[in-house]
Parts: structure tokens; sequence; C-alpha cells
């Protein structure tokens, strides 16, 4: 399999988000995005060129000893051969995730992924690229991520999921130094809302710091 992707970097770490929080983990961070979210904290991921082919990435990711890899990037649904990844990887038998903006159709993504999809709140001004019809897709072992930075995404979020209803578990998640975890918690635990809180553990470990 001589199948190129461009990839910004490669990294064994924790998982900070979604279901698997916690657990080792091997990151693979495709390089581009189309979106330019105001809240974007993998801005790095945007432009290079670091061709790889997916035996390589395999071989890297078979160097850490975890069963679970995330695919992330930017927005890695932009590279078309991602796809093949993603099945390398399923083939492979790791227990694989997908980080995706939702603004790019999800019906191809192999169904032995999980789906982890944002989907962009008012205050990432991206809000006019989400891809609604993706929600209806989402199965009970995918994600729904509402990333909140104000009481207007909140309320924004609470209307979508009424409208939108999903199989899938739903996530908010506080932009990190807009909006405290507290904050957020109230909102939901006030409203009685059937979502989980999820905050950025690997930030709170480390910061920003990058490949962490």
């Amino acid at each position: 399999m001589n199948t190129d992707l461009n990839i910004t970097e490669i990294f064994y770490s924790l998982q900070g988000e979604a279901r698997e929080v916690g657990l080792p983990t091997v990151f693979i961070r495709l390089t581009g995005c189309p979106l330019r979210c105001s809240y974007c904290d993998t801005e790095y991921a945007f432009k290079g060129n670091n061709l790889m082919s997916i035996d390589n990435i395999i071989q890297e990711v078979q160097r850490y000893k975890t069963q679970y890899v995330c695919v992330t990037g930017g927005e890695p649904l932009a590279q078309i051969n991602c796809h093949t990844l993603l099945d390398a990887l399923v083939k492979a038998h790791y227990l694989v995730s997908l980080e995706t903006s939702g603004s790019i159709d999800i019906s191809e993504v192999n169904p032995g992924v999980s789906i982890v999809m944002d989907v962009k709140t008012p205050s990432s001004n991206e809000s006019d690229q989400n891809k609604y019809d993706n929600i209806a897709k989402l199965a009970q072992k995918d994600q729904l991520k509402f990333v909140i930075g104000s009481r207007q995404d909140y309320d924004w979020s609470v209307k979508l999921l009424n409208q939108y209803p999903t199989a899938a578990g739903v996530l908010f998640s506080p932009v990190f130094g807009q909006i405290t975890p507290a904050e957020l918690a109230d909102w939901i635990i006030q409203d009685q809302l059937n979502v989980r809180l999820q905050v950025q553990m690997h930030k709170l470990l480390w910061g920003d710091e990058k490949g962490k």
C-alpha cells in the first residue's frame, strides 16, 4: 500500500476528550483544514508538506502499546485518502476514532470508526459551514460535540439539539479561557440537559503544548 497523506504529527499521549478520555492513545494529525474557527487551537496543522505512506503511518503507530488511535487535524476528511487510512487502521484491529468538523460528508467513513463530530457554534464564526444532514448519520457509537464559548452558543446548541435529534452521545465543551467549566455545568444542570460536560483534560495537564 503506497497511498500518501500529508501528516502534521504522530504522537502518543492521553486522550483528553470524548468517551475515551484518559486512555493512552496514538494521535495521527493530518494537515489542512478548510475552516478558520475563532477558537482553533491547532492552527499549526493548517499548512505543511510532510507526505507519509499509509504503510509508514501504520509502522509508526505500532511503536506504541495501545489499541486506541485517534485521527484528527485540521480537518482529516479534507484529504480524500483519509478514508483509506481509516480502513487500514480498522483492518489492523485498532480502536479508531475520527475527529471531524462536520463540514464534510461522513457517509463513507468506515463503520468500524467512532466519529466525534463537531457542530460549529456561532462564536466559531464558521457555523454556516455545518452540514446538518450529517447529524442523522451518526450512530450510538459516535459522539456529537458542541464547543461553547458563550451563553448565546449554549442556547443555540440546545435549540439545535431539539431540531436535530441524534442517536450519538452529546458533548458540551467550554472554549478554553472564554467560559469556565463551572458556568457551563450550571447551565446544563439548571436545564436538566441530557448531555455530557467535557473539559479538555490535556489542557489541564499540559496547557497548549504541541503534541500533547
